[in-house]
């Protein structure tokens, strides 16, 4: 059943609100969600969604382009050349064995091995749109299982370009009609010699990263000075979209170009702009794939063989998942976070919806054969939110680090008067010092491999997941005096704050954030002690800067002082309001006018006129004078 646009924009929003409603009720991904959604309104149920599915899924891929370029701006430079030897590692030890076992299993089968190796190269692909929004949705993406399985997808998006150069080797149709239809798949770059084509997709990457340098970041300065905001989603849409043209026009994945983009902008003035400004549209984008791909699924092709295609695609996940974990083992991960990587890339990717079809095109499947990959492909997709959901409420609660590998969220010696959640460098700094006091905590981290290194180095830190009640009812919450969250994710201290806030409102919370709009989400959870991780650090250097320049120390931590309190007390005035609109932009400017007009008076008035106490210098002329007489 097809209709006009409204009313399939109306059956695909009321599908995602009833299903990913129903799915969040049941504590389960907003993915099931989307996917349930995406099967009920295709053709094979209800049938309001009927052929125009398959435009929708190609149009919804956009979304995987956003949030790769998303990913990219909060990866910088350094940090993406740090992680070369986990790309191509991990990535490339995954994508061999994955290859090699899919092409033995079908050649098994009876498969010709062209086809095996085509239907092995389509295999080794996972879905980077439901594997990183998984990991996104539950905060884990800088844990070392977030970190490997961002390495492997980030490397299959590379080696499908080559992958899908390969292909035509493998066929060998001399019909004039498949030929023309093989043709018309290349890009103009993919006509030219390999040479050629090498150097055009290294100018490709050197031109993205000059404009973004010369070109983007101008280009956003003049249109953030319009103050029109339109402006800057067009121009943010504008940058995303030619960055995914240029890629696609040499013959590269758009999302792999995208994620380039990101990374190359993520050190401008305009990344948190860029981030507020794309999110939501990624998120509807993803959903609408994700629902494009539930519609997908063909239940005929099911019907006409179930064994076969549970079959292999039974045998097609146990594959994946044993090359996962084999990777896993290779490079070291921790059990929990093996399990995590094995069960989160066990599907068959995006991916392998274009190189399924190219092989068809170039006559190296057959429509049978076609028509039975894709369904398993889309089949697995659907199947690894709920492949998820087990590991996490049988599986996981199973496994961990060696100290704690029969119960890992609830094995806690003692508790102490202090919570501290998350020891990364902020948190273990804070550890230290209160350790130095002889103020001993109770520690939590959702990292094993940190926990396992953490614990070798003298520390007594926990494996576990601190949005879990459990877990911080094991910790000792209830004789907690105080619970300091250090963990620079804001989706987890949002939810340890509403869960302390509910059930624990004796416990007083310290909540580091990393900028202003973090503190704002917080503020309006009514968290009071809040600690922006740049606040402190900046304005320590600008008074080492101003010292060096001639002022006074004592005047400067007066200063200083007196900054952090009005600037905390702006804080709060406008966290009523956190939005980027004409409105806040107001308010903002007239509270740092204010902020800088009452320093000025303060440092006019001679408040700090007698500073000559905190001059290190001064007192050792005094100390000096003394002992002389």
């Amino acid at each position: 059943m097809s209709g006009s646009l409204l009313f399939e924009a109306i059956v695909f929003l009321a599908g995602a609100i009833i299903c990913v409603s129903l799915a969040k009720r049941l504590g389960l991904s907003s993915v099931i969600g989307y996917l349930l959604a995406g099967v009920l309104i295709g053709p094979y149920v209800f049938g309001f969604i009927g052929k125009e599915g398959e435009d929708i899924l190609h149009f919804a891929e956009f979304g995987v382009v956003v949030m790769l370029f998303l990913i990219g701006l909060e990866i910088e430079p350094k940090n993406f050349w740090n992680m070369r030897k986990s790309i191509l590692g991990m990535g490339g030890i995954q994508v061999a064995l994955t290859v090699g076992l899919t092409y033995i299993f079908f050649t098994f089968l009876g498969y010709d091995w062209q086809v095996a190796l085509a239907i092995g190269m389509a295999v080794a692909l996972s879905s980077t749109a439901i594997a990183l929004q998984t990991i996104k949705e539950k905060g884990l993406m800088n844990t070392t299982f977030g970190s490997s399985s961002f390495s492997i997808l980030l490397f299959q998006d590379i080696i499908v370009i080559f992958m899908i150069g390969f292909l035509p080797l493998l066929s060998n149709s001399s019909e004039e009609t498949t030929s023309t239809e093989a043709h018309s798949t290349e890009t103009l770059i993919e006509s030219l010699p390999i040479g050629l084509q090498t150097l055009a997709i290294i100018l490709s990457v050197v031109a993205i990263v000059l404009a973004g340098r010369y070109v983007v970041v101008p280009m956003l300065r003049k249109v953030a000075k319009t103050g029109v905001r339109e402006l800057l989603i067009a121009a943010a849409f504008l940058i995303v979209f030619g960055i995914s043209y240029l890629m696609e026009f040499v013959g590269l994945s758009p999302a792999l170009g995208a994620f380039l983009g990101g990374v190359v902008l993520s050190t401008s003035e305009f990344k948190h702009e860029l981030e507020s400004t794309l999110e939501p549209f990624k998120n509807l984008l993803l959903g609408l794939f994700f629902m494009a791909v539930g519609a997908s699924i063909n239940f005929v092709v099911i019907a006409n063989s179930p064994l076969t295609i549970g079959g292999i695609l039974l045998a097609i996940i146990v594959i994946k998942a044993v090359v996962l974990f084999i990777t896993g083992r290779i490079f070291k991960l921790k059990l929990d976070q093996n399990v995590l990587l094995t069960f989160s890339l066990a599907q068959v990717g995006e991916f392998a919806f274009v190189l399924l079809s190219f092989a068809f095109q170039i006559n190296i499947l057959e429509q049978e054969q076609m028509d039975m990959m894709l369904v398993v492909t889309a089949v697995s997709m659907s199947f690894t939110p709920i492949l998820a959901v087990i590991n996490e409420r049988i599986i996981l609660p199973k496994t961990g680090t060696k100290e704690s590998i029969k119960r890992p969220m609830d094995h806690i010696a003692k508790s102490q008067k202090v919570i501290l959640v998350g020891f990364g460098h902020f948190g273990s700094t804070v550890g230290r010092f209160l350790r130095s006091h002889g103020v001993e905590a109770t520690i939590l981290d959702f990292d094993s491999n940190r926990v396992d290194f953490l614990r070798r180095m003298g520390f007594e830190v926990y494996y576990g997941d601190a949005t879990r009640e459990d877990l911080l009812e094991s910790a000792g919450i209830a004789d907690t005096k105080l619970l300091i969250c250090a963990t620079n994710k804001v989706s987890v201290a949002k939810a340890i704050s509403k869960i302390v806030k509910e059930k624990y409102p004796h416990v007083e919370m310290l909540v580091r954030t990393k900028n202003r709009y973090d503190a704002y989400e917080l503020l309006n959870l009514d968290v009071t002690n809040i600690y922006r991780e740049t606040l402190d650090t900046s304005l320590a250097l600008a008074s080492d800067a101003l010292n060096k320049l001639g002022f006074r120390k004592y005047t400067l931590n007066r200063q200083v002082q007196n900054f952090i309190k009005y600037d905390e007390a702006s804080l709060r005035r406008l966290a009523a309001e956190p939005k980027r609109d004409e409105d806040y932009v107001f308010m903002a400017r007239k509270e740092i006018e204010q902020q800088e007009k009452l320093l000025e008076n303060d440092f006019k008035r001679g408040i700090v006129a007698y500073d000559i106490h905190w001059d290190s210098e001064h007192i050792r002329k005094q100390l000096e004078k003394s002992n002389e007489a």
